[in-house]
């Protein structure tokens, strides 16, 4: 099972931007996922189509399983 930490931001037009982690440290460690996600918004350095980063919106522990088939 593949697991990945999701923080999503509203951007400058009211846009979801989603940056992924994967297989972060848990238990998950919300104090330092608000203020890691306060310095994205402090640092401003991502580029998007919908605008800059605005305000944090959420952040969630994504678990995915995923069953592979052999194809030819």
């Amino acid at each position: 099972m593949a697991k990945s930490l999701e923080l999503q931001f509203t951007t400058q037009l009211g846009k979801t931007s989603t940056i992924s982690i994967d297989s972060p440290i848990e238990p998950v460690d919300v104090t330092k996922v608000n203020e890691a996600m306060d310095q994205i918004l402090q640092a401003n350095i991502f580029l998007t189509s919908s605008g800059d980063y605005l305000s944090k919106k959420s952040a969630n522990l994504v678990e995915r399983n995923v069953k592979g088939y052999e194809v030819k």
